[in-house]
Formats: structure tokens, sequence, C-alpha cells
């Protein structure tokens, strides 16, 4: 690889790291551009999570005065995404390479359609408005955060949404939190297999902390819905991409 291609891959982490703290997503801008770069759909997902996860560390810093109006909900779902994450993190280093190369594209569309449609799908549940369930969807969240995670932090404001809370920018708080935990432990499980490409990631990671400290900073001004629509389109687009590519 060449200064371009690690400048290419560090502006990916940073606009991956802003979305993240805006509207989440971030995975459909660092993943692709990990495979356009010629590395592996196994090592551009292990990658991608270990470059994205100081971002969310920036973030949660940003909205540090948001967090303090939740931190009684913080032990147990901090506990349910370490556990889910461990899980879906050992799953997916055992996934053969193969494997995982052809569960790709539809994942990325899983991701898009969860991402795009998610929220309204849950408004249309409410037998779904418990603690208890929001719980137990956190735990899934977390395996899938843990596996793949393109898409995991729409889902998780969705959860909150099914635990009450309303605030748009304390919701993004928390979802920072319980994404840097997920991540957290998925880094140190993909640490131990030898699928992370480390020039790369570290190069991210820069970026996606860039990112994520003024993408939080930008949110908390900037109405987050336009960048879900952009968010979707780019989505929609990879998901495409790789389906010819099959």
């Amino acid at each position: 690889m060449n200064y371009m291609d690690y400048l290419f891959l560090c502006g990916s982490a940073a606009l991956g790291g802003a979305m993240n703290s805006v509207a989440g997503g971030g995975s459909f801008m660092t993943f692709p551009a990990m495979v356009f770069a010629g590395y592996t759909p196994l090592q551009a997902n292990v990658t991608s999570t270990l470059a994205l996860a100081p971002g969310g560390y920036a973030s949660a810093y940003a909205y540090r005065k948001e967090l303090a109006a939740h931190r009684e909900s913080w032990p147990m779902l901090i506990t349910i995404s370490l556990a889910g994450s461990v899980l879906g993190a050992i799953v997916l280093v055992s996934t053969p390479e193969q494997v995982f190369a052809q569960m790709v594209p539809w994942l990325l569309l899983f991701a898009t359609l969860v991402f795009t449609f998610g929220r309204r799908i849950l408004k249309r549940l409410p037998m779904l408005h418990h603690p208890a369930i929001a719980r137990a969807m956190q735990f899934v969240i977390a395996f899938y955060g843990g596996y793949f995670g393109a898409g995991m932090g729409i889902l998780m404001l969705a959860m909150l949404q099914l635990m009450g809370l309303t605030h748009i920018h304390r919701m993004n708080a928390l979802k920072a939190v319980l994404g840097c935990a997920i991540n957290t432990v998925a880094m140190i499980i993909y640490a131990t297999s030898n699928q992370v490409a480390w020039h790369a990631g570290l190069i991210m990671m820069c970026g996606g902390i860039f990112g994520g400290y003024v993408g939080a900073r930008v949110a908390q001004k900037c109405p987050p819905e336009p960048i879900r629509w952009l968010v979707s389109a780019i989505g929609f687009s990879m998901t495409a991409y790789f389906f010819t590519k099959i």
C-alpha cells in the first residue's frame, strides 16, 4: 500500500467516526474502503471495528455532560453489552473466511434495512415497550456488534426508545458508551486472531478519533435526519456493489 491508500483509509475513518456520532452507520464508510484497498472482507470487518472504536471514546467524552442524566442505566446495559459482544466476536473469528465473504452482501443489506426502517417498525410494535424486552434486544444488538456491527448504532437508539428515552442527545451519549463497551471487548478478541491489519488500523484510528469528536460536537447543533438519509443511500449503494461481486 502507498501513502494515498493510507490517506484514503484515514479519511474514510474520519467520516465513519463522524457519522457514528451523528446518526450511526460509520462502518458503511470504513468497511468498503478497506475492501477497495485490497483487504479481505474478514480483515476489513475486524480492522474497521478496531479503527472506529477510539472514535466512540472521543464521542462519549464530547457527550460527557449529557451522560450524567442516565448514569443509573449504565451498569445493567454495559454488562449486557459486554456479554453479547464476547459471544459475537468469538463466533466471528471462528467463521471461515470464505463463508464470511459470502455473507457480507446479506449482512450489509440487513444493516441498511434496519438503519433505514428499524425505528419506524419498532414504533408500530407497542408490545415491545418494556424494559426487559429492551435489555434482551441489547444483548442481541451487542452480539451483532461483536460479529459485524454495521448499523448497530441505530439499533441501540431504537432500543433506548423502548426504554422510554426521548432526548436525542442523551440517547446518543448512552449509545456511545454502550458502543465503546461492545467494541472494546470485540477488539480484545480480534487482537488474538491473525485478521487485524494493524498498519491500516492504527492510521484509521487517528481519523476515527478526529471524526468521532468533531461529529459529536456538530451533532449537538445539527438535525441528524439528513445524515441518516445519506447513510442509507451509501448503505444501499454498497449493498448493491457487493451483491455484484459474490
